[in-house]
């Protein structure tokens, strides 16, 4: 996955450059906070060879795109609604991880039937579903240097459990059994939403499952095929 291999498009006021592999059902794969698509090598030689067409963008302010001053999840939202439409996507499937899940609840909740099945990885509903050990972190980390990524996540989002009950479609909740949200809160969206499901990998953390791991993959390709 090089850069040269990007396409890009034009959505909601930014580019968002993209990587793109494999034929069949349509999945889109979207990152989380200070990552790329890169993040998901492993999982996208799993699902395209599995039969899917892999859409995987770097959020915008991410990867190849072109950096900005400020960051709010509903404009991320926006983004990859605008990004399914432009490319002609018919209700893919979609997965996230951290933010990349926080943005798949949000464009689910702002434009339902968007996606047919949804999986969310390490997702929170608000900042205070973080450890607050990780939170006094990125606190210390912002207030040294100023970084309007870390802003997001300080401030944002504020999901509620009323919101997340509007959520229809098939959903996939995973969460490592160390991972910087807390379990509770992994617990608490999964129950609200309709069709939720929970699922937590003993001995991991945050991302270790996912990056460079076959465990996620499998997770997906299990759900897809139950749900499909």
């Amino acid at each position: 996955m090089e850069q040269e291999a990007l396409q890009a498009v034009r959505v909601n006021g930014v580019t968002l450059h993209y990587y793109t592999a494999g034929e069949g059902r349509p999945v889109v794969l979207v990152h989380g906070n200070g990552e790329d698509h890169r993040l998901f090598g492993t999982q996208i030689r799993q699902l395209t060879e599995a039969g899917w067409r892999v859409y995987a963008p770097d959020s915008r302010g991410h990867g190849a795109n072109a950096p900005l001053p400020e960051y709010h999840y509903a404009d991320m939202a926006e983004d990859m609604y605008q990004f399914i439409r432009a490319l002609g996507l018919r209700q893919p499937a979609f997965y996230g991880h951290s933010d990349g899940g926080i943005i798949g609840l949000l464009l689910e909740i702002l434009h339902p039937g968007t996606v047919s099945l949804m999986a969310v990885s390490g997702t929170n509903l608000s900042p205070e579903g973080l450890r607050p050990d990780f939170i006094a972190e990125c606190r210390a980390m912002h207030a040294a240097s100023p970084n309007p990524l870390i802003a997001l996540m300080l401030d944002e989002p504020h999901i509620t459990e009323a919101q997340l009950e509007t959520i229809a479609v098939p959903a996939l909740v995973t969460a490592g059994e160390h991972d910087l949200v807390l379990p509770e809160e992994s617990r608490r969206l999964a129950a609200h939403l309709k069709r939720g499901e929970l699922v937590i990998i003993p001995g991991a953390d945050h991302g270790s499952y996912i990056e460079g791991s076959e465990t996620m993959g499998r997770l997906l390709l299990d759900f897809f095929a139950r749900h499909g």
